[in-house]
């Protein structure tokens, strides 16, 4: 079975963690699967997402030389909440290279301070941004001064992220 065979015929569990399987440690799989991610077939981009989050938790080595193609991707306009959603929960445990950090970092901001955005992008944006911190203290104060703007506001996902980060 083909991959986008396999991503269409289903959206489940199961059906993600057979695509996990199948990609395994192929760097040629994952390729694949990067390209129907980042691709025009909205629907393809969407269920590519959940697979590809996990894989690239689980092998971080396989994302690395896709992480400036799948950074850029996050600039498209009407793009689907899962391609955001699946690429910052990912991001959240990755080391980001330097030269992406900063785009990173900007996307993360306007994410956190769009009131329209989904809680879940939020949440993992705030993890990206906490992390980063680490490397640039200067965004600390410009951060919690988000948070505190915007708590009253927001999700549960929100509120607990920034609670941990206030801590």
């Amino acid at each position: 079975m083909q991959l986008q065979e396999m991503l269409l015929a289903e959206h489940s569990k199961a059906q993600t963690n057979y695509v996990i399987a199948w990609v395994g440690h192929s760097q040629k799989r994952f390729d694949e699967l990067v390209a129907l991610f980042t691709g025009t077939d909205k629907l393809l981009a969407q269920r590519a997402g959940w697979p590809l989050s996990y894989i690239a938790n689980e092998h971080p080595e396989l994302v690395k030389k896709h992480l400036k193609k799948i950074i850029a991707n996050l600039h498209r306009p009407g793009l689907h909440n899962a391609i955001k959603r699946n690429t910052v929960r990912f991001l959240q445990n990755m080391e980001i290279p330097e030269a992406l950090q900063g785009e990173v970092m900007d996307l993360c901001f306007g994410y956190i301070e769009d009131i329209k955005e989904k809680g879940a992008i939020k949440a993992f944006s705030l993890t990206i941004l906490y992390n980063l911190s680490r490397q640039y203290p200067e965004i600390l104060q410009e951060i919690k001064a988000v948070i505190e703007s915007r708590m009253d506001l927001e999700t549960p996902a929100f509120k607990a992220r920034a609670r941990m980060f206030l801590k």
